[in-house]
């Protein structure tokens, strides 16, 4: 399928679900019928966008640590302490490194590698080996939203296993998810996959559940000019609202030089509306 800057058709979407959902056993927990039910259950102050708009109204500045390890009960404990202990107002998830690039056999072995080792030998949650059932359990044990914090170029079974189980925040794009992790991606496909994600996330809001999509500002993680990373995050945004995404926040990176960053963060609030 050629890249084009329009609303997939739902035909289209469901078409290419079939096959994304196939890739991993994990896929076959995914319910949208279900999941949809159980958002419209979770409480606002564990949804992203409703605690989003309070602290936009308030002025608040919210608190979010990254955190994310292989066995799911020490991730449970480890997020319960960040939000008891840190009190932090947003958790993550942040995801391994073989569940980013797709190798879920390998992201298998390292759960048990991790059981055997007693300790984490992942540098995340493979959360699409743990499926449905068992992401939200993470949901169930926590108090405040919890975001997807990746670095996929190809997240669509990531985002279907996640959203299914309850999260409310997802990061990412085609861009900020391919360039600064994946070196032989072509960029036409990661913005594919991520048209995705974003339609995904456009089908929740057509059913009242609204998913915030927060575009990955820091990049590579180095001295990026602000120009660049602004541009990265209002062209990512853009595809995300024309694949109906209704709640986008843009990521910025600061550098260090506390003028430009203050600058950088005012002018990207302005021009992200």
């Amino acid at each position: 399928m050629s890249l084009q800057d329009r609303n997939w058709e739902i035909e289209r979407f469901f078409q290419e679900r079939t096959e994304v959902l196939a890739a991993w056993p994990s896929g076959r927990e995914v319910d949208l019928e279900e999941a949809l039910a159980y958002h419209r259950g979770l409480p606002k102050e564990k949804v992203a966008y409703y605690k989003l708009l309070k602290g936009q109204a308030e002025g608040s500045i919210y608190l979010q640590p990254r955190a994310g390890v292989a066995l799911i009960d020490e991730h449970i404990a480890l997020l319960r302490s960040l939000e008891k202990e840190g009190e932090a107002d947003f958790l993550p998830t942040t995801v391994d490194s073989y569940t980013r690039q797709n190798r879920y056999s390998e992201a298998a072995r390292g759960i048990e590698e991790s059981k055997a080792a007693g300790r984490s030998l992942l540098n995340g949650l493979p959360a699409v080996n743990y499926g449905v059932k068992n992401c939200r359990r993470i949901i169930e044990a926590t108090g405040v939203p919890v975001q997807v914090r990746h670095g996929t170029p190809d997240a669509r079974l990531l985002a279907e296993i996640t959203l299914a189980a309850g999260f409310t925040d997802f990061e990412g794009g085609g861009i900020s998810y391919n360039i600064p992790y994946a070196k032989d991606v072509p960029l036409e496909r990661s913005l594919l996959h991520w048209q995705y994600v974003d339609r995904l996330c456009g089908f929740y809001a057509e059913h009242g559940i609204i998913i915030n999509r927060e575009m990955f500002g820091p990049l590579t993680g180095t001295l990026v000019p602000p120009f660049i990373s602004h541009v990265v995050g209002i062209i990512e945004a853009l595809l995300a609202a024309g694949q109906g995404v209704k709640s986008i926040a843009i990521g910025y990176g600061q550098g260090g030089n506390l003028i430009q960053d203050a600058a950088a963060l005012r002018t990207l609030a302005r021009l992200g509306r």
